[in-house]
């Protein structure tokens, strides 16, 4: 297992023109902008096409047909991750050539690490159209000609990080008791250990590590500062083990994330919640358009679909808050898709379509809009395998 600690950063970026105009759509979906002006974030459409990035507003339930803004994607620099926003993980950064900052937050990593390597894609091609590119091998340290068995597999600390430390499937952090003080916002080593073995999809492996190789990865987070000691048991290990025996895979050596990364939220407002209906694997995650209960108004969400126990829950993407502004069980539950001809009952507003609702077992209806007719039979799927 190789451990490469360096930062990753995704090229330049380039991409998009008017939808009104004939030109090709690379990717469109909704994120998540943080305002120029007024820092706040807001959910927007975005569209990339070969040289701008193009977004817009839903006003309701349905796109507008006028851009509210675009940017120049020419000699742009895409940072992927950035992590300097607290308790918004999936933040990647664009800086424009005028070095103009906009920063975007996708539903997933792999959302936006889907984002970031097509507009890098699309830089790479407008590079090469100005001749400023050589077309020779990108990758010395790796023949094309090695067999895909024999290349070394690089795991890049930041990612793991950044995977770790993420609100919904990163590792649990609660209270601990050691010698009889109280510790918060830390975590085991064993925890660590454990959530590495399966952090398959943080690692990029198509299989799991052993536990030495997953104590072998931890030890470099700690060496690397990412992780620090908490406690007399995991600080007296750090100063008198070996190199290879730096991290305890014990569940009384105690360990939390650097003081430098901004706390993830407060363990005590978890509690508003129970612990179990969070507790659950993360099967699915994406932003969807939700009607009101009350108001009958359409906004967008970020839903998590979990198993074990199976929950729904919605976020308000605009809000740091990592508490869900709603969610329901979906033992019993009922999901169908809704006909896009005419307005089904009970729904309100200048819908775009794509429709479908979920009926819980204590008969409450949601009514739900995905952004494509494949992403709302993805859903419908998906939470049927669950109720």
């Amino acid at each position: 297992m190789h451990v490469d600690s360096r930062v990753n950063q995704v090229g330049t970026g380039m991409s998009a023109m008017d939808l009104q105009e004939k030109v090709p759509i690379l990717r469109e979906g909704f994120l998540v902008k943080r305002g120029h002006l007024v820092h706040n974030w807001k959910a927007r459409w975005f569209v990339l096409t070969p040289d701008k990035l193009i977004y817009y507003k839903y006003e309701g339930g349905k796109r507008d047909s006028c851009q509210r803004g675009k940017i120049m994607l020419k000699d742009c620099v895409i940072t992927c991750p950035y992590l300097e926003y607290d308790n918004r993980p999936l933040v990647f950064r664009l800086q424009t050539k005028t070095c103009v900052d906009h920063f975007l937050e996708a539903c997933s990593r792999e959302e936006r690490d889907q984002w970031a390597g097509d507009i890098a894609a699309a830089a790479d091609k407008l590079e090469d159209l100005a001749g400023g590119v050589d077309e020779g091998n990108d990758s010395p340290d790796v023949s094309p000609t090695t067999p895909e068995s024999s290349r070394p597999t690089l795991i890049n600390l930041s990612k793991v990080l950044e995977a770790m430390y993420d609100v919904h499937s990163g590792i649990n952090m609660s209270s601990h008791v050691e010698q009889g003080r109280m510790y918060t916002n830390c975590f085991s080593g064993s925890a660590v250990v454990d959530w590495v073995v399966f952090a398959q999809e943080a690692l990029s492996r198509p299989e799991a590590l052993s536990r030495q190789e997953a104590v072998t990865l931890a030890s470099a987070l700690l060496e690397e500062g990412f992780l620090r000691t908490v406690g007399l048991r995991s600080v007296e290990a750090l100063r008198t083990a070996g190199p290879n025996e730096l991290f305890l895979d014990d569940s009384t050596a105690l360990y939390s994330f650097s003081d430098n990364l901004k706390k993830r939220g407060c363990v005590k407002a978890e509690t508003k919640l129970s612990a179990v209906e969070l507790s659950g694997h993360v099967i699915k995650r994406g932003y969807l358009l939700k009607q009101g209960q009350r108001r009958k108004n359409w906004k967008i969400r970020l839903f998590v679909l979990r198993s074990e126990p199976s929950f729904l829950h919605y976020y308000d993407p605009t809000k740091d808050d990592i508490i869900p502004v709603g969610g329901f069980p979906l033992r019993g539950s009922l999901v169908s898709s809704l006909d896009d001809n005419g307005v089904p009952s009970g729904v309100k507003g200048n819908i775009q379509g794509n429709l479908f609702n979920i009926i819980t077992q204590t008969d409450r209806r949601y009514f739900i809009q995905a952004p494509s007719n494949r992403e709302k039979m993805d859903w419908i799927d998906a939470i049927r395998e669950h109720t």
